[in-house]
């Protein structure tokens, strides 16, 4: 198990000192933070998320979190656009795509179950992969928030060696 950990490492390592991937990281960042922050400011004010009737259930859904669950319903805003922000800082990016991975999956549920056009579903499931690449390319912060990645005692038993 620590050679294929020590083997990824060295992989993620390799992968981090492409050039091209940086700039691409940085585009992912900005899409996704732009993703969300019309939409969490849009509930940070307390504004309907639609307001078109023809939607059906997509509608009733959202206006139903709007009227009866507002404080909830802010709450997702002020998430969203925390999870945006914290994107844009590179001190803090992979704490914002941890923030935005549980929210961009939950629309992902919920674009899928009430059957929205095949356009919404594709672009919330290609949020949710930006968020997924963006963890795995911050893997180096967020792998020792996982617990220690050799099991306790081989370090010391290492060292003997």
């Amino acid at each position: 198990m620590n050679r294929l950990s020590a083997r990824l490492d060295e992989l993620h390592a390799r992968v981090r000192r492409i050039r091209a991937l940086t700039y691409f990281t940085w585009c992912v960042r900005i899409l996704l933070a732009i993703g969300f922050l019309p939409s969490g400011y849009r509930k940070i004010v307390n504004e309907p998320f639609t307001l078109e009737e023809s939607l059906g259930d997509v509608h009733t859904m959202f206006t139903a979190l709007h009227q009866d669950f507002g404080a909830l319903y802010v709450f997702i805003g002020l998430c969203q656009v925390g999870a945006a922000l914290l994107l844009l800082v590179p001190r803090t990016a992979a704490l914002g795509a941890a923030v935005y991975l549980p929210i961009i999956t939950g629309i992902v549920v919920i674009t899928v179950s009430l059957g929205f056009g095949v356009g919404t579903p594709l672009i919330t499931s290609l949020m949710l992969l930006g968020a997924v690449y963006l963890l795995c390319w911050d893997w180096h912060r967020v792998r020792p928030l996982l617990g220690p990645s050799r099991p306790p005692g081989t370090e010391a038993e290492s060292a003997v060696r």
